[in-house]
């Protein structure tokens, strides 16, 4: 006979589990405030599983198993958009039944670039169906006026509902879609608001499926949340082909656009964009958006080259210090990161003896481009030093490096490859970390310097003061000052 504990733990029916339609959080008790995204009133019973669930059935598969030499590859293969940065980007251009994603910050130029791929589409002779559901048809004609995207092939619907759009797919059969944004268009058959975890999930699921049926390239619009990452569930991004993000400052008209899944290519790719009134155009040479006076340098100026993917990006890094009456000198930065420059300023003066701690300093970039790779700590370097002494660098030099606590200089990856975008610009000088360059790897144009530490990097980057002090000999080995940048006796 069963014992009454045996009973109790046999009988137990299984608690009801409730969750969010917003963002999917679960609770095994009932809230009115999710406590997760805190939605009010979006927390509701799961439903039961109402029995042991049905064995599936097996059904007739519509197409036999190939061997995969049978596989005809025609049908993977990239059809160019048009824009070539975009191209890049994707691998060669849109595949067909492919999805992609694009996500960006609001105002970033996400709809101006996908109306100028569709108009593109079209005037090849494609039909072209446009789906907004964030704007009205007549805002995005204005638009497409503007940018000259007027095309009888482009079919535009302002729809926001997802069994609606499918029927503008039924009946129109595009040869490309365009959805903007997925966040916006809704299911009647879900619960919850349109850019809800279950709404995005069930929409994405949908135009995924009807795009691999009939061989659409799609691209999907998403949005980013206050951090950047793609709002809505993170099964979006697994669902698609293609995840691109969208970058680029409000002030700037720099676009750089990257993909960071992509079944069909690479992933360390970047596509330049420039975002002007007429619309939004590919920059193919982007480095002269960075640079104002890169081969006649003035004091405080100091060019390095940047790697965005396997993209070589020259940009000019400007810092001014001046006399502060604060307590606590300002420390301002645009461009660049504001931590990167506190330990820079903290190497110098710790290392080179460098007098900063009374004055405020200002490090800017040229263009609007953001520099964040350690490889421009070099330039921030002796850019701040150039300020400091009021002492113009070498002219026609381009300099990179990571600086180290230590006062060291360590090796950046991609050399060679900074050094041919720098020779390509004009530039004659390079200083480089030692042992970043193979034997022959540097350009026939160009005469390479190569450091170790941040003091010889300050002896060797300035010109000297006068003709005087650089016709004077060498005394032997000289602690110089941080202004003393000549070879010369202090």
């Amino acid at each position: 006979m069963a014992s009454p504990a045996s009973t109790r733990r046999t009988d137990r029916t299984p608690r009801p589990g409730y969750r969010c339609a917003e963002c999917g959080w679960t609770t095994s008790k009932w809230v009115g405030r999710c406590g997760e995204c805190q939605a009010w009133g979006s927390v509701a019973e799961e439903a039961g599983p109402g029995g042991g669930a049905p064995r599936t059935a097996t059904t007739a598969a519509r197409t036999p198993a190939l061997p995969i030499g049978e596989i005809d590859v025609e049908l993977a293969r990239a059809r160019p958009t048009g824009v070539e940065e975009l191209d890049r980007v994707l691998g060669g251009g849109l595949v067909p039944g492919a999805v992609v994603l694009l996500a960006g910050e609001p105002g970033v130029g996400k709809s101006t670039l996908l109306l100028d791929v569709a108009a593109r589409a079209a005037r090849g002779g494609r039909r072209v169906l446009y789906v907004t559901g964030e704007e009205s048809a007549g805002q995005v004609r204005l638009r497409a006026e503007r940018i000259r995207a007027v095309d009888p092939n482009l079919l535009l619907a302002a729809e926001t509902d997802l069994g609606t759009v499918l029927g503008h797919v039924d009946q129109v059969a595009p040869d490309m879609l365009v959805v903007d944004s997925v966040q916006t268009i809704a299911s009647a058959q879900v619960d919850g608001t349109a850019g809800g975890v279950s709404q995005v999930r069930e929409v994405a699921a949908a135009l995924i499926a009807v795009a691999k049926e009939r061989d659409i390239p799609t691209v999907l619009v998403g949005h980013v949340t206050k951090d950047g990452s793609i709002a809505g569930p993170r099964t979006l991004e697994h669902l698609v082909d293609v995840v691109c993000q969208f970058e680029g400052e409000r002030h700037s008209r720099l676009r750089l656009v990257r993909a960071t899944k992509n079944r069909y290519g690479p992933t360390d790719e970047v596509g330049c964009f420039d975002l002007s009134e007429t619309g939004i155009v590919g920059l193919t040479d982007p480095s002269g958006l960075f640079l104002s006076q890169a081969l006649n340098h003035v004091a405080g100026t100091c060019v390095t080259v940047t790697l965005e993917g396997r993209r070589p990006l020259a940009a000019e890094i400007q810092s001014l210090v001046a006399t502060s009456g604060l307590a606590n000198p300002r420390r301002t930065t645009s461009g660049v990161d504001s931590s990167r420059l506190a330990m820079v300023l903290a190497v110098l003066q710790q290392r080179v003896g460098a007098r900063l701690a009374e004055f405020d300093v200002y490090v800017s970039t040229v263009g609007g481009a953001r520099v964040v790779e350690p490889s421009a700590d070099l330039a921030v370097a002796l850019a701040t030093v150039s300020a400091r002494e009021n002492v113009p660098l070498k002219p026609g030099m381009v300099v990179m490096g990571e600086v180290g606590l230590a006062g060291e200089i360590r090796p950046v990856t991609g050399a060679a490859r900074r050094l041919q975008e720098a020779a390509r610009l004009g530039f004659v000088r390079a200083m480089v970390p030692r042992g970043s360059l193979a034997p022959g790897q540097a350009p026939a144009t160009m005469a390479v310097t190569e450091v170790a530490d941040l003091h010889e990097a300050v002896l060797l980057s300035s010109k000297p003061r006068d003709a005087s002090a650089a016709r004077r000999p060498a005394a032997g080995p000289v602690r110089p000052r941080l202004h003393q940048v000549d070879s010369g006796p202090a």
